[in-house]
């Protein structure tokens, strides 16, 4: 097991029925990008489902998968250079020189992720431009601006360790 599935706890967030659903994904998955979009592909729900991956508390990667639509984010682009699953993503999004530049802190993809869901693009954008924040507080504040904070706490606290 690599580094960098030990340092991810990747959850899937769904609504079944109209209740949020959770739970913790494989840690084999944590760094890998078709292996997470498989994983949340076979997830039920009403509108397919959503996947939240932490890495290391650095970044996070934020999917939502329904059949063949698959849409990505990516919460700090400079992740790129020195984690695998910020390279696949920035490589799956046509993102070239990721990265490369520290001093450019941004998001990359799909920063309207969660429009329909009721978090538009600039109160995400808010939330990413948080330079002191760690990944897992973006994550807490997506959640909770969602509505599934609880059971997005929930599949944390299940989580083995």
């Amino acid at each position: 097991m690599s580094g960098e599935e030990s340092e991810s706890v990747a959850v899937v967030v769904y609504r079944e029925d109209g209740t949020w659903q959770s739970g913790v994904l494989p840690e084999r998955v944590n760094a890998d990008l078709d292996g997470l979009i498989g994983v949340l592909r076979q997830q039920p729900g009403d509108s397919g489902a959503i996947g939240l991956v932490n890495v290391a508390d650095e970044f996070f990667v934020a999917l939502r998968v329904r059949g063949d639509d698959v849409r990505l984010m990516l919460s700090d682009v400079t992740a790129a250079s020195a984690w695998g699953l910020a390279r696949q993503v920035a490589d799956r999004l046509g993102i070239e020189h990721a990265g490369e530049d520290p001093d450019e802190i941004w998001p990359a993809g799909d920063v309207g992720i969660f429009a329909d869901l009721g978090m538009d693009e600039t109160e995400l954008g808010f939330v990413l431009s948080d330079l002191d924040a760690y990944a897992d507080e973006m994550l807490i504040s997506v959640a909770d601006k969602l509505g599934f904070a609880e059971v997005y706490d929930r599949a944390l606290e299940a989580q083995p360790r």
